[in-house]
């Protein structure tokens, strides 16, 4: 399984690029991530990045709608949007020329730049890679029903996360669908495409469809 944070990810594009350098696999930088917003936070610019609120920070070049909440903490970066009742609960790396849509939450996290979660979204316990997009209504569904322990699942081969909440890992240029649901330990990789609709479980490999079914193609 090709599912490691180099595999999935180009870290030129996130202000978390050292922090996840020093992890194989990406959900490994789950637990981290509050602190490492608090820390990095400190370090920003203030000739380019406001403070909001205590370690609520906030590029001048982004558009924050009156109605968003911007919980701590949190980071929005340059040329971000974040759309009318955005709900941003906290540990939050939102990079740049990101959009952030209307009652779209977000809760631990790490979005890389260009990332787009215009509507309706929910993304919690998940790395959203570069240019990585959720169609309309699809979430991660973070825990699982039996709350028992998260594993990664693919190729015949199961790793078991550690973690009790662990959303979905979503490589460069990843396309989910619209209403779609990523279960807990979902990885995809880049370049990859879900349909629709689809309920993902386990690991989608990079270049590839996730079709009607859970029926899983190489691109051509």
């Amino acid at each position: 399984m090709k599912i490691t944070v180099s595999d999935l990810y180009d870290l030129s594009h996130t202000l978390a690029a050292d922090y996840l350098a020093a992890f194989t696999y990406p959900w490994e930088a789950l637990g981290g991530i509050k602190a490492m917003i608090v820390a990095l936070g400190k370090t920003l610019p203030e000739d380019e990045y406001e403070q909001r609120a205590p370690e609520v920070w906030v590029h001048k070049t982004a558009t924050v709608a009156p109605t968003a909440y911007l919980g701590a903490p949190c980071i929005i970066g340059a040329g971000t949007e974040v759309r009318h009742c955005a709900f941003v609960r906290g540990s939050a790396l939102v990079g740049a020329g990101c959009v952030v849509g209307n009652s779209v939450e977000l809760k631990n996290v790490i979005i890389f730049d260009q990332v787009q979660v215009p509507h309706y979204n929910y993304v919690g316990d998940s790395i959203l890679g570069f240019k990585s997009h959720m169609g309309a209504g699809s979430i991660t569904s973070n825990v699982k029903s039996d709350k028992t322990l998260v594993a990664v699942k693919g190729d015949g081969e199961t790793i078991q996360t550690g973690l009790k909440k662990f959303g979905a890992m979503l490589g460069d240029y990843v396309e989910v669908g619209c209403n779609s649901v990523l279960n807990p330990g979902t990885v995809i990789g880049r370049n990859s495409n879900v349909y629709p609709l689809s309920p993902v479980r386990g690991v989608v490999p990079a270049n590839s469809i996730y079709k009607t079914g859970g029926v899983i193609v190489e691109k051509q």
